[in-house]
């Protein structure tokens, strides 16, 4: 005997949701690893970022040289970045470097000229675009002959626009759609030897650390209340032109040898080597070691018990100090 048709369709649509349940239940959900490198999937997140630890789209990479004079702060979109650097400069000042992946801003600077050891230094990301403005000759042709991709403003002044409230040369900005355009074959974020997970033991409350380059300081803050360490340039809270705190997640204090470049006036920092690091995280900060084999290999962070460090996720400060 038939059921009634009423029996049948319900049947049906029961027969169907079961169907549907062993379908989700049975199909694995993604998670890539830290450092993986697969391309994303259209309009999603599918891996996470080997700079900030956080789900994002695999992009090429942007690394731009900023200002950081008294004349050019505010600086615009650092808190964008995936990576702020902080470096010596000639004369004891300090120059930041920002990299960009997960997002682009509209506009970010201002941009000022690169340095000799920067080379080295950004082979790190393989082969990043490199946004900056002026450099010694000498300086300009290793960029020129080396893998990099180098978008000058003398090169490809229209990539940028002079703006802002700022007195030239502090005033220059540039727009990462047009500086990426130029370099068609960027290198995309892969791994650069950070990782990211829960704090690990030990390390010692720390409420402020200070590198100090002379002619320029840069600090950094412990905030509960924000769950990351606010900076400071020359004893002012560090803010963007958005009136957003500057400050990461993580900080490195790397400390490295800065004999002179070939000009023999500005400090070439070593980034291929070894030597000691401080991590600051969660409020604490943790003795490390950092080495690097090669200008392409990765700078590998390493705890005392001989397990790598692992960062806090989010954006990431690295200071350079020297030895």
């Amino acid at each position: 005997m038939q059921g009634s048709p009423r029996r049948t369709r319900l049947a049906a649509a029961l027969a169907l949701v079961g169907g549907l349940t062993a379908v989700v239940a049975t199909t694995p959900s993604f998670a890539a690893p830290e450092d993986s490198k697969a391309e994303p999937r259209k309009g999603k997140a599918a891996y996470t970022s080997p700079f900030t630890g956080l789900a994002a789209k695999q992009n090429p990479v942007l690394a731009v040289k900023i200002d950081n004079h008294k004349d050019a702060r505010p600086q615009t979109a650092l808190e964008d970045a995936d990576i702020v650097g902080v470096e010596k400069v000639e004369g004891g000042l300090g120059r930041l470097f920002a990299i960009y992946s997960s997002k682009y801003p509209d506009s970010l600077g201002p941009v000022r000229s690169a340095r000799e050891y920067n080379v080295e230094q950004m082979r790190m990301f393989q082969r990043p675009a490199l946004a900056y403005s002026g450099a010694r000759e000498a300086v300009v042709d290793k960029i020129n002959k080396s893998p990099l991709y180098g978008v000058s403003h003398d090169d490809h002044p229209d990539a940028y626009e002079r703006g802002g409230d700022n007195e030239p040369p502090h005033n220059l900005y540039g727009h990462p759609d047009k500086l990426l355009a130029k370099a068609p074959e960027a290198s995309k974020a892969s791994d650069i030897g950070f990782r990211f997970g829960d704090e690990p033991d030990g390390g010692k409350p720390t409420d402020e650390v200070t590198v100090d380059y002379g002619a320029s300081t840069t600090a950094f803050s412990w905030s509960a209340e924000e769950g990351r360490w606010l900076a400071s340039f020359d004893g002012e809270p560090a803010k963007g032109t958005s009136g957003e705190r500057l400050g990461g997640k993580t900080v490195i204090v790397q400390k490295t040898d800065m004999p002179p470049d070939s000009s023999g006036e500005t400090p070439y920092i070593k980034t291929v080597g070894s030597g000691e690091a401080t991590v600051l995280r969660d409020g604490k900060a943790f003795t490390t070691t950092w080495k690097r084999e090669s200008a392409t290999g990765d700078t590998v962070y390493t705890l005392p018990d001989g397990k790598r460090m692992p960062f806090d996720r989010g954006q990431v400060w690295l200071a350079y100090q020297e030895n």
